[in-house]
């Protein structure tokens, strides 16, 4: 007798977390600050355009010589809860306008893997990434690349984007001089440019505080630069501006601004502000929408059918 097609999703998934919980465990005792856990990747079917064969396979820490140095590896740091088609927009958008043998990575911050998570397990969250990657793939909204297109799901344990980048390219992964696309929020980008967040007033001083963004900022944007959508919407409700605000934040930047914190000017030629998706839904919207209890049309219109699968066949963001 056959298994139901609702059982046979459901052991997948149980598979799926069980790798997941896995991996996680073995980055825990290995002490390694990045990691890929599995690649996600879509060849072009002869005679079509689409990327029709989606199949994903454990990483583990070998290389990857397709990706020439001259190519970003863009990354999408993924700390979305859940991945909505606004991120998949950002990541498609951003793949498209680069060199056909660029790479995706789909980047998950697992600073504290030994506690748990709210509002989803990271296991979870990992299932959702990958089921988000294959929403991509299956989209068509990537562009034919020729040799297909290739999603890394990767786990990282450092919390600022210079030292994600440090790890990455200290990982001897991608071969070469790596360059990275890093892929951000307006709100993000604000705080990168923060001082503060790069050491304790009380210990550093302002001075300080300046001296060690530059330190950690500078190497960084050797290597890196960012795309950042902005927010959508043309007021001041969520706290960041509408389009204008935002764009003459960072021609403020670019204009001085970086030198005034104590920056580098150049590197405000590292940023491209592109503009988001009208009407998106975010991923708190989706929470809420669930601990609502919402059910039916509309309930999770924001997010993919691989992500949708996942949240309502492990009965996510219902509490909390």
């Amino acid at each position: 007798m056959q298994p139901a097609e609702g059982d046979s999703a459901a052991m997948r998934r149980k598979q799926t977390l069980e790798y997941f919980t896995r991996a996680l465990q073995e980055v825990q005792a290995s002490n390694e600050a990045f990691r890929v856990l599995k690649t996600v990747s879509a060849q072009p079917t002869r005679g079509s355009g689409s990327n029709s064969n989606i199949d994903s396979n454990g990483s583990g820490s070998g290389s990857v010589t397709s990706n020439r140095s001259s190519n970003p590896l863009v990354i999408l740091d993924s700390s979305f809860n859940p991945p909505t088609v606004a991120h998949a927009q950002m990541a498609t958008s951003a793949l498209n306008a680069e060199p056909p043998d660029s790479r995706l990575m789909l980047l998950l911050a697992v600073n504290n893997a030994d506690k748990k998570p709210v509002p989803a397990a990271f296991p979870h969250r990992l299932g959702m990434m990958e089921g988000f990657a294959r929403d991509i793939l299956s989209s068509g909204d990537v562009r034919d690349r020729g040799g297909g297109v290739q999603i890394d799901l990767a786990v990282t344990t450092e919390a600022f984007f210079h030292a994600k980048a440090s790890s990455i390219a200290g990982s001897g992964r991608y071969g070469g001089p790596s360059r990275f696309l890093f892929l951000c929020g307006f709100d993000t980008v604000v705080r990168i440019f923060d001082p503060a967040y790069y050491a304790a007033a009380e210990e550093a001083g302002r001075s300080g505080q300046r001296a060690a963004m530059r330190a950690a900022l500078g190497p960084f944007f050797d290597r890196a630069r960012l795309r950042v959508t902005m927010r959508p919407g043309d007021d001041d409700d969520d706290g960041w501006g509408g389009a204008q605000d935002q764009v003459a934040y960072v021609e403020g930047l670019r204009a001085g601004g970086l030198e005034a914190m104590g920056g580098d000017a150049a590197w405000g030629r590292r940023l491209e502000l592109v503009e988001g998706v009208g009407g998106a839904v975010s991923s708190s919207s989706v929470r809420a929408s669930r601990r609502r209890g919402g059910e039916g049309a509309g309930e999770l219109d924001g997010v993919g059918d691989e992500v949708r699968a996942w949240i309502e066949g492990e009965g996510l963001y219902r509490d909390g």
